[in-house]
């Protein structure tokens, strides 16, 4: 049986578990995950998601920026200064900022 197979023919309880299992860095018994396991449980997670089509905002990893896309709290985008008034009211003017693509 290939990796293909074995994909293709994983239960979702086991495709579950093994999320779970990744989320919580140990075992349904208990026990600690190591490193190599980690790293292969999340690889077997992220190709069942992308076998199975699991929808984008289901998937591992997934981060929501919802109302945030575009804004201070978005990682892409980098403030351009100002002046320090508007830092402190919470006045910001959009225009302050660009988006960073990289």
């Amino acid at each position: 049986m290939t990796y293909d197979e074995l994909i293709e023919r994983l239960d979702p309880n086991v495709y579950r578990s093994l999320r779970q299992s990744i989320e919580l860095g140990k075992w349904p018994d208990g026990s600690k995950l190591t490193r190599e396991q980690r790293e292969i449980s999340l690889q077997a997670v992220i190709y069942y998601e992308n076998l199975h089509n699991v929808p984008e905002t289901d998937r591992t990893g997934f981060i929501d920026r919802g109302e945030k896309a575009g804004t201070a709290c978005d990682p892409s985008v980098q403030f351009m200064g100002g002046n320090s008034a508007a830092k402190t009211s919470g006045d910001i003017d959009p225009d302050q900022f660009v988006e960073v693509k990289s």
